[in-house]
């Protein structure tokens, strides 16, 4: 049922019969379709996308030089991976609508928010699920996208997911349990960051610097700030102390977040939208 020849010739990106349906091709769909192709990971000729217009499946098409159609069947017809980037209410009917044109080996993909692996298992039946909630900074090759895996998941299945999303960011694999968690960290966390930089950037015009400056300055500091704690692995609280000299002017500036209750307005904030999440599943 997993194809394991197959999928282990995917894994060396030396598979020309390799076929990879893209069903919805929206803005994470696209983000991703594009990231597949920039990486060198597929051949255009391996993929197939559908959209829900014609003529953006024409506009897609001649971009990118792969197969668009509006025909779920169409596109999934012999696939080896399926990457159902549908609306949530969609996915239960699209699966079983491309059940029977699927290859035996097929391997389904999801990012769908907050609808379960059990749920897209009831449709598919033993085909292999993966639920997959990738982020929009992905578009710019610094995505992370947590994985978790259905029953019928083999080893090779999940190596082929987490090199998929590895040529859009970085990838880690969790429990299901934990999937609303990423949605409000991750999935929901980029927006936070945003406000973040967005007032950075106001701070720094309120205090005289010109706004382009501002917001370089504070964008590139929020970049960085982020590259520290992961190519160092330290404790973003041991990096924090390192930029704090005794009496210097960051501490001040600290005590000054802390009053205002950063600190507990950010967990806030993840902790609501993890808690929509489980609202938006039903769970």
């Amino acid at each position: 049922m997993h194809g394991a020849n197959k999928i282990e010739r995917m894994k060396a990106g030396m598979d020309a019969d390799l076929r990879v349906a893209v069903l919805g091709t929206g803005k994470m769909g696209g983000i991703l379709l594009q990231g597949f192709l920039q990486a060198g990971l597929l051949e255009p000729e391996q993929i197939a996308a559908t959209v829900a217009h014609e003529e953006r499946a024409k506009e897609i098409s001649e971009e990118l030089g792969v197969a668009v159609t509006t025909n779920n069947l169409e596109a999934a017809r012999g696939a080896n991976v399926v990457l159902l980037g549908v609306k949530p209410y969609q996915i239960g009917d699209v699966v079983r609508e491309i059940k029977p044109v699927l290859a035996p080996d097929a391997l389904l993909i999801s990012i769908a928010a907050s609808v379960k692996t059990r749920a897209i298992e009831d449709a598919a039946g033993t085909f292999a699920v993966i639920r997959a909630m990738p982020n929009t900074p992905s578009a710019v090759g610094a995505g992370v996208a947590a994985l978790c895996r259905g029953r019928f998941v083999s080893e090779e299945q999940l190596e082929i997911a987490q090199k998929i999303f590895a040529t859009v960011g970085r990838t880690v694999v969790v429990d299901e349990k934990h999937m609303d968690a990423v949605t409000g960290l991750s999935g929901s966390g980029p927006a936070f960051l945003y406000i973040i930089i967005e007032a950075l950037a106001e701070a720094g015009v309120n205090v005289g610097l010109p706004r382009d400056v501002a917001t370089l300055l504070a964008a590139q500091t929020t970049f960085g700030s982020a590259k520290m704690v992961l190519e160092t692995g330290a404790h973003p609280a041991l990096l924090k102390d390192e930029v704090t000299t005794p009496g210097g002017c960051t501490v001040d500036g600290i005590l000054e977040l802390e009053a205002g209750g950063l600190r507990i307005t950010l967990l806030k904030a993840v902790k609501r939208a993890t808690e929509r999440a489980k609202e938006l599943a039903g769970g």
